[in-house]
């Protein structure tokens, strides 16, 4: 009988051999824990990003809208017009009295001029030949002369019967008294319904669209 069997039992139950039995280790008590951790932060992780896809398909909007209440909002340029320059009070064709002068070597273009000016509701002064200040040595269609006072009155209203002509100023007194004085470059003056849209335009400009960024 082996020294492993129990007094009193014999049999079936001796043990019989010379080698002792394995016996299983119990499982260390860290493997559990930390077989634990790996599993409460798998559902931890699982449920982050549960929340994440559910911020994807709903939060955005939901975000979006918070950050309009909250004042944040992108700046577009308006189309809306603002209030522009006041119109400046010009004369009237009536109240500018012009001197039609000829610095050409072409005959009548004075007169003809005076007439049709006079047409139009112009008040005309003298007409004749230029100074020899200008006598043959006006280039283009033709100078507007005036008072430094008449740059931003008499002169664009004249200049509205007459495309491409130069305005210069000088050293008389009086605003409303101005000269044409007709350039070798001169064929006629602007057809009339031109020169009348010029002057509506010249007399009430429109105001001009504001690029400023529009309100939340």
């Amino acid at each position: 009988m082996s020294m492993l069997t129990p007094p009193g039992m014999g049999g079936k139950y001796r043990i019989t051999g010379d080698k002792y039995p394995r016996m299983r280790r119990g499982r260390p008590r860290n493997r559990i824990v930390l077989a634990v951790v790996a599993s409460v932060a798998a559902i931890g992780l699982i449920g982050w990003g549960s929340f994440q896809l559910v911020d994807v398909f709903t939060g955005g909007d939901k975000a979006s809208a918070a950050g309009a209440k909250s004042g944040a909002c992108e700046k577009r340029p308006s189309a809306s017009p603002s209030p522009g320059k006041a119109a400046q009070k010009l004369p009237t064709p009536s109240q500018i009295t012009v001197n039609v002068l000829n610095a050409t070597a072409r005959g009548g273009l004075a007169k003809d001029t005076a007439d049709e000016l006079k047409k139009r509701g112009f008040k005309i002064g003298d007409v004749g030949n230029a100074t020899k200040a200008y006598d043959k040595k006006v280039k283009g269609p033709g100078i507007l002369l005036g008072a430094s006072a008449a740059t931003e009155a008499a002169l664009p209203v004249l200049g509205t019967q007459l495309t491409g002509a130069e305005l210069k100023a000088d050293k008389r007194a009086k605003p409303t008294e101005v000269d044409l004085i007709i350039g070798s470059g001169f064929k006629k003056l602007t057809k009339k319904p031109a020169a009348d849209k010029a002057l509506s335009a010249l007399s009430h400009p429109k105001p001009k669209p504001s690029a400023s960024g529009a309100g939340c």
